[in-house]
């Protein structure tokens, strides 16, 4: 399956200015192109970290400067949750499913947390048996979904 990766650290703090909360919206190519993606997929894969007890907030100004409602409504979304902490970003991927849902995304009911990452991460390679087993088992079920 071809897969198109969106890192949030490409998101332009730009959008701040030229889209966010704008109406008419300035042009931004960036953020522009990132528009065009998310147009473009019908599913989503997101790896929501834990963050402060909840989702990164730079998450949050992607879905408002996302065009509403035609950007997200309809597609299809699962969540895979991590944390150093022992919560595995559990309250996160809550706090976010509410948001996909008000969006009108439909989103896996299956959400493995993956607790103490950093425990499990050796030369940038994910080692823990267990999650590679639940992170197999969440895609098999995305694929289908």
């Amino acid at each position: 399956m071809e897969a198109d990766l969106l890192s949030l650290d490409q998101i332009p703090t730009s959008i701040l200015e030229t889209t966010l909360y704008r109406s008419p919206r300035i042009p931004n190519e960036v953020w522009d192109s990132i528009q065009k993606r998310v147009y473009a997929a019908r599913k989503f894969i997101f790896v929501i970290p834990e963050y402060n007890g909840s989702f990164p907030g730079i998450l949050k100004v992607w879905i408002d400067a996302l065009e509403y409602p035609d950007s997200l409504r309809g597609k299809k979304a699962c969540m895979l949750g991590l944390s150093d902490g022992t919560q595995g970003s559990a309250l996160a991927m809550s706090h976010f499913a509410d948001v996909l849902n008000y969006a009108g995304v439909h989103t896996l009911a299956f959400r493995p947390r993956l607790i103490d990452i950093g425990k499990y991460i050796t030369d940038g390679v994910l080692v823990n048996p267990e999650y590679l087993s639940q992170i197999q088992i969440q895609v098999e079920q995305f694929l289908a979904f």
